[in-house]
């Protein structure tokens, strides 16, 4: 009995033979970070159906007035009096407006600009904010004028320097995206600044410059990725503030002018028909408030999902 447990014993054990491939293997699950973002965003079921509203509205403003065929300098029903100021029905979604133009069209195509607008904005003033204000977080000869610039700029009334480039160069797509992005940038650059002086420090990035790392290069793969969400965060919060600054200024009579359809027009002139009918003011207000909240609560549950602390 004694002589078969040992057999069996030595049947059981045996020597390991070494690999060195096999020492390099890793034993925790793959990990994509893209992946976990996506994840992570799906799980909340009214993030969810806030993006598909978000989808919805932003296609149908964007594909509706390639058919439409509204044209704000023509008013075909400006002369029919039965054509005008009909109320919402089955042949007019949203009714028609005081020179009968159906609001529905009017209003598909004053949120298209406001989306293009509001998206440009945010694409340029990103791409320079990022860029310099990583930089700036670095350099610190660069620090000492570009905070003198800072400090100018955020004194400047943004309205007043709105309505002074509007004046001097003219309504129009072009002049408002110019305006809105000729001081936005520098304040993306100083919190981008602000965010790059928290991270250069740490220990991983001294032992870089150490090794003769450049700067770009640190800035581009040792932080820029880490600051992702917090990117993101402040995108979530310009495109529906720049979305309100349009609207805003349009009101004013400091946007787009009468060439191009706008929320802003819109609403600045349908209030003087507050009384009589209040669809003609509430319908653009509603599209514009679905726009702006769907656009951050998305934005903002994004930013969320980009932190890889969320990601367990």
């Amino acid at each position: 009995m004694e002589e078969k447990n040992i057999t069996g014993e030595k049947d059981l054990f045996g020597f390991a033979s070494f690999d060195k491939y096999e020492s390099e293997h890793i034993a925790a699950p793959q990990y994509s970070y893209w992946k976990s973002v996506w994840r992570t965003f799906i799980k909340n079921k009214f993030t969810v159906a806030v993006a598909i509203l978000m989808i919805v509205l932003v296609l149908f403003a964007l594909i509706q007035p390639m058919f439409s065929g509204y044209d704000p300098l023509y008013a075909p029903n400006v002369t029919d009096e039965s054509m005008r100021f009909v109320k919402p029905c089955k042949e007019h979604i949203f009714g028609t407006d005081n020179v009968g133009n159906e609001v529905f069209d009017v209003v598909w195509a004053g949120a298209r600009n406001s989306i293009i607008i509001s998206f440009v904005c945010t694409f340029i003033n990103m791409i320079i904010g990022i860029t310099i204000g990583a930089i700036w977080g670095f350099s610190k000869k660069m620090d000492k004028w570009m905070i003198e610039v800072y400090n100018i700029v955020s004194n400047v009334p943004f309205l007043l320097l709105a309505m002074i480039l509007s004046y001097v160069l003219g309504a129009g797509m072009g002049t408002l995206i110019f305006v809105m992005c000729i001081t936005d940038w520098i304040f993306v650059a100083y919190f981008i600044r602000t965010q790059v002086m928290i991270i250069r420090d740490r220990e991983y990035n001294l032992a870089s410059k150490c090794l003769g790392t450049s700067t770009w290069t640190m800035i581009k793969n040792n932080i820029l990725p880490y600051l992702i969400s917090v990117i993101m965060t402040y995108v979530a919060r310009m495109i529906p503030s720049l979305i309100s600054y349009e609207v805003f200024l349009s009101y004013m009579g400091l946007g787009l002018g009468v060439t191009k359809a706008s929320l802003g027009r819109m609403i600045s002139i349908y209030t003087s028909y507050m009384n009589g009918y209040p669809h003609l003011f509430w319908i653009p207000v509603i599209v514009l408030a679905l726009l702006s909240v769907s656009l951050y609560i998305v934005g903002q549950k994004l930013a969320d999902a980009a932190d890889p602390r969320t990601h367990m």
